[in-house]
């Protein structure tokens, strides 16, 4: 059914591009050519359409009994649609896909589950000249890491990063009200989600994790259940940034209230996993720093009061992340960062900790690398990022191979290696899931 409808779809979006005027028609038959013409233009559709049609596939390379050993199979096709009125843009895209990896294919927009997968659903205007708002389900960003996130919270897709899906599905839609404010040198952005929208966090469904409260890895037979705030208008969160530039330094503020976008705590009673509440303020700043461009961000994380002596939830934290990106050769660009993460209130920590539990240091460090390369006039691009931790002695290679075959299709192959001594650090936990994948992706 799924795969006759795509093909249905295919037919009309390449009828699309048949134009009336690329028939020869014999002479003295002009008047009929206009008459396509005019047809066509009746014909159009009432709204901008583009998308996509993909296959995808990953394999693990190595044996995971907890998982499939295929990691990803996906047939996608995302509708993108556009109408601009006289004073709104309408916004809508959604994916349709089909993967047999999963074995239940329910629709759960919240989870990114299911044959549907709606990305963008919004309508953007401008009451007043320096006011603009964008309403609905949207996808939400800013801060200056490199795949690392301070002051950005908003919802993560980590399933999708870590099997090999396309960079953007990283980044998982918001249910928001956004309101840009211009008042010249400083702006101020304002984003309100009436309900809690967590990440699309690991939870054993496609990648098996290391589970602290049992003592080894967890995978699809037992994943997790979650008690997830979900009241409208009760359990909401707020986003603020204040930005301005001072010459070629990009500079702002940020604030945040409302959760953990992961769960970051055990609730005592039924042992679900539960998002205890979360207060952030950062900064970041960004601009040239000999022949390239450095930036620089600090985030406080305020966590659940009480959660010091509280074993079972995330302590509060510092972050801290300092990067330098620029090109080393003719089309080979290259960046490195370091991040930091800080526990605090560590003796509490350690007190409250039961004997026998996992010690976490109390801090963190991060270092990445990535390289990007062009080759044969652009169309093939070669990238390598790879994070490494000193202090948890684990990391994650990124490989990723892409070739532009025309303007409008496109293969590419990769591979996502997790490597570390230890099965519960964060990367570690993930060796059986290193995998491998492949893609061909059609524009229209």
């Amino acid at each position: 059914m799924i795969l006759r409808g795509i093909t249905a779809l295919l037919l009309l979006i390449f009828s699309q591009n048949i134009r009336a005027q690329e028939i020869l028609l014999p002479e003295g038959l002009s008047d009929l050519s206009a008459m396509s013409e005019i047809d066509e233009e009746e014909q159009a559709l009432p709204f901008d359409l583009s998308g996509f049609l993909e296959s995808r596939i990953g394999l693990r390379l190595q044996s995971d009994a907890l998982e499939k050993q295929m990691s990803l199979g996906e047939m996608r096709l995302q509708i993108d649609i556009e109408k601009e009125l006289e004073k709104l843009t309408i916004n809508f895209v959604s994916d349709f896909l089909y993967d047999p990896v999963l074995n239940d294919h329910a629709v759960d927009l919240e989870k990114g589950q299911g044959f549907v997968d709606i990305r963008k659903a919004n309508i953007t205007f401008s009451p007043m000249d320096f006011i603009d708002v964008k309403m609905g389900r949207q996808v939400l960003t800013w801060g200056t890491g490199d795949l690392i996130f301070i002051n950005d919270l908003f919802s993560k897709d980590w399933n999708s990063f870590f099997i090999g899906r396309d960079d953007e599905y990283l980044k998982a839609p918001s249910d928001a009200i956004k309101t840009a404010f211009f008042f010249g040198d400083v702006n101020l952005d304002v984003i309100y989600m009436p309900r809690f929208d967590a990440d699309r966090f690991i939870d054993g469904t496609r990648i098996s994790f290391y589970d602290r409260g049992l003592g080894g890895l967890r995978g699809r037979a037992n994943p997790v259940i979650d008690d997830r705030p979900d009241r409208w208008f009760e359990n909401d969160e707020l986003a603020l940034r204040l930005y301005r530039s001072f010459g070629a330094i990009e500079t702002a503020a940020y604030y945040y209230n409302g959760y953990w976008k992961s769960p970051a705590g055990q609730d005592m009673t039924t042992g679900n996993a539960i998002f205890p509440k979360l207060q952030t303020f950062g900064a970041s700043a960004r601009g040239p720093i000999s022949k390239g461009i450095g930036t620089f961000e600090v985030g406080y994380y305020k966590s659940e009061a009480g959660s010091a002596l509280n074993p079972l939830i995330r302590n509060d934290e510092f972050r801290l992340l300092v990067g330098y990106e620029q090109e080393i050769a003719a089309e080979l660009t290259g960046s490195v960062q370091y991040y930091l993460e800080r526990k605090l209130s560590y003796d509490d920590y350690l007190a409250s900790l039961p004997v026998g539990a996992i010690l976490d240091r109390q801090n963190r460090h991060i270092f990445t690398i990535r390289l990007t390369k062009l080759l044969m006039q652009q169309n093939l691009r070669l990238g390598l990022f790879n994070f490494y931790s000193p202090s948890d002695k684990d990391g994650y290679l990124r490989l990723k191979a892409s070739y532009k075959i025309r303007d409008n299709l496109k293969i590419e192959a990769g591979g996502n290696i997790f490597y570390g001594q230890l099965d519960h650090s964060f990367f570690g936990q993930f060796k059986d899931n290193s995998n491998i994948f492949t893609a061909l992706q059609y524009n229209f």
